[in-house]
């Protein structure tokens, strides 16, 4: 691929890792979140509120598209959130769901992300082990 496709792999890595010191590296001081202001604060404590609120939160890369200075991704997620996720009570049951998102680099640092989380997977999951605990 690319240089860039390469770096948004370290990216990933870093936040697997939780190496919330290197997070820098990765993500501009200025970043946005769907058009929201975040700051690399803002951006860190989000993230570490997911691994927090998710504790075996792991990033997969299911599909990688990179045109610098944009990177989409398709990121599949396996896992059990302790309490309410997306104002869902998941209560630690596992579940499975990718995320769409989008990019923009600047200097090799993320400086806009899109995303968007396919709620209605989840919804569906927790529907179908509803029907299961039905008589």
């Amino acid at each position: 691929m690319t240089q860039l496709a390469d770096h948004y792999r370290a990216y990933i890595a870093c936040l697997n890792d939780q190496r919330w010191d290197d997070l820098g590296t990765f993500v501009a001081s200025d970043v946005t979140h769907n058009g929201r202001s975040f700051g690399l604060d803002g951006y860190r404590r989000m993230l570490i509120n997911d691994f927090e609120t998710i504790p075996d939160l792991s990033f997969k890369i299911g599909l990688l598209a990179c045109d610098p200075p944009f990177i989409a991704a398709r990121l599949e997620f396996d896992c059990a959130p302790k309490a309410m996720f997306l104002g869902l009570p998941i209560d630690g049951r596992r579940i499975s769901f990718a995320e769409n998102v989008f990019y923009e680099f600047r200097d090799m640092r993320i400086v806009s992300v899109w995303s968007v989380i396919d709620k209605t997977a989840i919804e569906a999951q927790l529907r179908l082990k509803e029907d299961a605990r039905s008589p």
